[in-house]
């Protein structure tokens, strides 16, 4: 876990008194709690959070998991913001059920709290979510993949490989869009694998990186090797599932779909790796939380979300060279230019 250590400007009382209680931009303390610092998507966020509180002279903390899915070094991170005084959180909770606790009591604290990219359950346990939506994401990436297949869709043999065991709402929420996007009839949207087509060979988990879709992926083609359809929760497993695919002799004809649109990602996209994947944009994310914890410390504003939803959108593009009629995409040329910007 790596932490800057937060600092606050010594104000005699009589210029205390001349602030009416606004603070000024030396006394403003923000947090960055990620799921992990290995993921380029949280580094990626973790540099537009920077960059933001440099320019609007905010002292920013950040703190990160071990690894994705380590919820307690989570709770101990926004323990630490709480005690140290800050005026607001950004958070991708690896937990987003269990973490709510403890971000009731930033908030009851008077911290404002932001979720990015990972909405919390319920929603509303944070002030806002600034966040793509990953249900569209999922949608999109479905929708590609079985516009591709045409009449072979109906023939499909999916493999699913979602993130971790708890099951957070971004996973949730991609799953089950790629699955109404493919023509999976879903059976409650807010569980994953209780849909009853026999298209879907099954689920596995991959803790979001390299090794564990390697694994997954295995774990599935064992279950059935006439696997064509592969959906990743994002293009690190989706990076580890062809590879699997490779030492089972088993890329050709073989469609891998993903979620993040990074720049390595995208290059997959090029490559073949990756037929298509859903961009989203975590620095934008970030520096709009800045803002908000900014706009927070200044007036008592809490940002507003998108019209029509109950979070604020950052926005979501189709990334592929395979474009299909009804779908809408960007090529892998815009892809590589607008990574995670």
């Amino acid at each position: 876990m790596k932490h800057k250590t937060l600092t606050t400007a010594l104000l005699s009382a009589a210029a205390f008194g001349l602030m009416s209680g606004l603070a000024s931009a030396q006394d403003i303390g923000a947090c960055l709690v990620t799921k992990t610092d290995i993921n380029p998507f949280f580094v990626k966020m973790k540099e537009g959070a920077t960059a933001k509180a440099e320019e609007l002279g905010i002292e920013l903390a950040t703190y990160a998991g071990k690894v994705d899915g380590d919820h307690e070094t989570q709770v101990q991170a926004i323990e630490t913001c709480i005690a140290s005084g800050a005026k607001g959180i950004l958070v991708t909770a690896s937990d987003t059920k269990a973490i709510v606790p403890v971000v009731k009591k930033a908030r009851d604290a008077g911290l404002l709290v932001i979720a990015l990219d990972t909405p919390l359950e319920p929603i509303d346990a944070a002030d806002a979510t600034f966040a793509t939506d990953n249900f569209k994401a999922g949608e999109l990436i479905g929708q590609w993949a079985a516009a591709t297949l045409g009449d072979e869709a109906a023939n499909a043999k999916i493999a699913m490989l979602d993130l971790s065991p708890s099951a957070p709402s971004v996973g949730v929420l991609r799953d089950q869009g790629f699955l109404k996007g493919f023509g999976v009839e879903l059976g409650d949207p807010k569980l994953i694998g209780d849909e009853d087509d026999p298209r879907v060979v099954g689920h596995d988990v991959t803790s979001g990186n390299e090794e564990g879709g390697r694994k997954a992926m295995e774990n599935l083609l064992q279950r059935d090797p006439e696997i064509n359809v592969v959906y990743t929760i994002n293009e690190p497993a989706a990076a580890g599932a062809y590879e699997a695919l490779k030492s089972f002799g088993k890329t050709d004809g073989v469609i891998i779909v993903s979620v993040d649109g990074g720049c390595p990602g995208v290059e997959n996209v090029k490559e073949g790796v990756i037929g298509a994947t859903s961009q989203q944009y975590p620095l934008l994310m970030a520096a709009k939380g800045i803002e908000a914890i900014k706009a927070w410390a200044d007036s008592g504003a809490k940002p507003e979300n998108t019209p029509g939803l109950d979070f604020f959108d950052t926005g979501v593009n189709l990334v592929t060279d395979q474009p299909v009629d009804g779908v809408s995409s960007i090529s892998v040329a815009d892809g590589l230019d607008r990574c995670w910007g």
